[in-house]
């Protein structure tokens, strides 16, 4: 999606029957800093939009840059959101939100899906974030990445090793060798798992970590959330239906995409919940006053045309939560 970017340009054009909630004659500049581009969002966050009534081309300009993928392009972008005088920032990754921040101590900061941002110094805290930073995190701790080793082995109980794809350099689901925490260390554990640990710092590390999963002798496949893995998910995707791995993904596009199924963060809560930020920032909050918000909704994906290519036949537990099932 394009996330906010684009939120806000959907949820634009049917503003016409928008309550006009802003300074006559004001127009409002975000800039928005993202990975790629998406399809629109969903309708309500579009609703949420127009309900507080920004209408593009008549008192909101949208600005969104993408980076995809190469985090080092946030620097200039962010740069330049502030030579334009944006009046608020949108980011939907730590990299664009650390660059946001080094940018600028004074324009307020959106974040729609930051990971840890408290450890990372974005903020002070969740509760109080001591600067001009706030939004949304993704924070889920590793409790998640446990919940979907746990849906792998419901899905395929033979299963014994488990490949674990740790891309993200913001570390907390595993340590710089790609070894998992404690906490996921533990559940693997528990359902009797054998993690074998894989590490891609770029795209062209995929060969080589998917390689050692089958020198491994990996049989299901854990992909860690973050930006790399997102923006190159059809080469994660791929790859594990070549090697017949049934794979569990950070985020329903995976799933969109061919893979056997996702599970996270519910993208369309963010996006919903990120719009009231931004409302509420433009109609004069303060970014301090503001406590980050952590994920409240999750989602459960399948997609049952890879399950039948695998020849699996995903178990009335697992399909029974889905919240979307792609046949």
């Amino acid at each position: 999606m394009r996330l906010i970017g684009l939120v806000l340009a959907l949820g634009l054009v049917l503003a016409p029957f928008a309550v006009e909630a802003q300074p006559a004659g004001k127009v409002w500049r975000i800039g928005v800093l993202s990975t790629v581009p998406n399809p629109p969002s969903d309708a309500a966050a579009a609703q949420s939009l127009r309900e507080h009534g920004y209408v593009e081309g008549r008192n909101l300009v949208v600005e969104w840059r993408f980076s995809e993928g190469r985090d080092e392009r946030f620097a200039d972008f962010a740069a330049e959101f502030v030579r334009l005088k944006v009046d608020l920032i949108v980011t939907v990754s730590n990299p664009g939100a650390q660059a946001a921040k080094k940018a600028t101590t004074t324009i307020p900061i959106v974040m729609v899906a930051s990971v840890s941002p408290e450890r990372i110094g974005l903020v002070a805290s969740l509760a109080r974030p001591a600067g001009n930073v706030t939004g949304l995190s993704l924070d889920t701790g590793p409790e998640i990445a446990g919940k979907m080793l746990q849906l792998l082995k419901e899905t395929v109980p033979k299963i014994s090793r488990v490949a674990t794809l740790a891309t993200s350099s913001t570390r907390v689901w595993f340590d710089e060798s790609g070894a998992p925490v404690r906490e996921i260390a533990a559940a693997g554990q528990g359902l009797r798992l054998t993690l074998v640990p894989l590490v891609a710092r770029g795209p062209d590390d995929f060969a080589g970590a998917f390689a050692a999963a089958a020198h491994g002798r990996a049989e299901a496949l854990l992909v860690e959330q973050g930006s790399l893995a997102f923006v190159h998910r059809h080469l994660i995707v791929e790859a594990a239906a070549k090697q017949r791995l049934p794979a569990v993904y950070p985020h329903k596009l995976f799933a969109d995409d061919g893979g056997l199924m996702a599970y996270g963060v519910d993208s369309k809560d963010l996006i919903r919940r990120a719009a009231t930020y931004v409302d509420k920032i433009l109609n004069g909050a303060k970014p301090v006053d503001l406590p980050v918000e952590q994920p409240t909704k999750f989602e459960l994906v399948i997609n049952l045309k890879t399950a039948k290519a695998l020849g699996l036949t995903i178990p009335p537990s697992v399909l029974g939560r889905a919240d979307q099932v792609i046949e």
